[in-house]
């Protein structure tokens, strides 16, 4: 008898078990650096910095759902966010604003509230509202493209953050949204299957490392997180540098200025791709502002950049079904339009 435990798995077999994410950005270096060298170096580069300048937020987002999991106070969230729909949306859009978590970051913290069973609506309000601005982000907004700016754009994050969880909410009994987690998606939090009104309130166990249960939990959190966000963060960053190095910023701005009525639109179409990270796109901004950018554009492209980046597209769309990420995809769009319409009014 043939011993069959030793026989190759077939290329296909592979393939279907092995993790596409990698495999996807093997096969972008491996193209690279038989075409284009150089770039491989620099999007290499480019992606190492990046991972490195969101590293300490994804670090605090990781180990606060972690600590959320193990403590067991996710499941009390998700009772305190399931309460009066008018009042969560509120708090979700208004936290969402004030949180200092940006669109990658925002993402294990989703995970868990979803997880533990709380509404699309409040979650989705968060999502939308809190990668816009926090606390550091005004400042510095403040700082380059003056306080009227960053209190409107302050003001965009909350207004978009409680119009998409009141559309979510008139949408959510829907079955389209129905079960909005890939059925892949594992970030350590158990689901409760049993409807929110039935549950009792869970135990909180602030010194959860004394359980030999919750410290495991813990960790298998951080860990499944962790790695979940850094592999999907690694090729929305190389697909990024490419895009940063052949969309030049000149191009942009001969673009996105003057009195064109398509400036606006146009704004959250490249903002999309070229939007680099919160803190690099502002001084970016300024200089297009006075290479002659429309104020209007300014605000659609920092908005719509900071909610459908492609890391932050990337990591939403594998973490959702198609129908919550097409939601999400839209609300970003027309918020930022809207927002960007309103601020060319304001303005003149």
């Amino acid at each position: 008898m043939t011993d069959t435990s030793l026989t190759p798995a077939s290329p296909i077999s592979w393939f279907k078990k092995a993790d596409k994410v990698l495999l996807a950005i093997f096969a972008i270096f491996a193209a690279l650096l038989i075409l284009l060298p150089q770039q491989a170096l620099d999007s290499a580069i480019f992606t190492g910095q990046s991972l490195g300048g969101i590293l300490v937020f994804l670090i605090i987002a990781v180990t606060l759902a972690a600590w959320a999991t193990a403590t067991g106070l996710d499941k009390q969230v998700a009772l305190v966010f399931s309460g009066n729909p008018t009042k969560t949306i509120i708090l979700a859009a208004l936290f969402g604003a004030l949180s200092p978590f940006c669109s990658c970051g925002v993402v294990p913290i989703i995970a868990g509230l979803l997880a533990a069973g709380v509404p699309m609506a409040p979650v989705m309000a968060f999502w939308i509202a809190s990668p816009i601005m926090d606390p550091s982000m005004f400042f510095v907004t403040s700082a380059v493209l003056g306080i009227p700016f960053a209190v409107a754009k302050t003001l965009a994050a909350v207004v978009m953050g409680l119009g998409a969880g009141f559309a979510m909410h008139v949408f959510a009994k829907s079955s389209v949204f129905a079960n909005p987690l890939r059925p892949m998606v594992k970030m350590g939090c158990g689901t409760n299957t049993a409807p929110l009104a039935e549950r009792t309130d869970p135990e909180i166990v602030w010194k959860f490392w004394r359980h030999d249960e919750r410290r495991s939990k813990f960790a298998s959190t951080s860990k499944e997180t962790g790695w979940f966000l850094m592999r999907w963060l690694t090729l929305a960053f190389v697909l990024e540098s490419l895009m940063v190095a052949y969309l030049p910023a000149d191009f942009v701005g001969s673009w996105l200025g003057g009195d064109n009525w398509w400036s606006i639109p146009l704004g959250v179409l490249v903002g999309i791709p070229a939007y680099l990270n919160g803190y690099a796109a502002v001084p970016t901004i300024d200089a297009l502002l006075n290479l002659g950018m429309m104020p209007g554009a300014a605000m659609s492209f920092l908005i719509a950049g900071s909610v459908t980046s492609i890391p932050a597209a990337m990591a939403v769309f594998a973490l959702v079904r198609l129908p919550v990420f097409g939601f999400y995809i839209l609300l970003g769009v027309a918020g930022a339009t809207l927002s960007g319409i309103a601020w060319q009014v304001v303005m003149f």
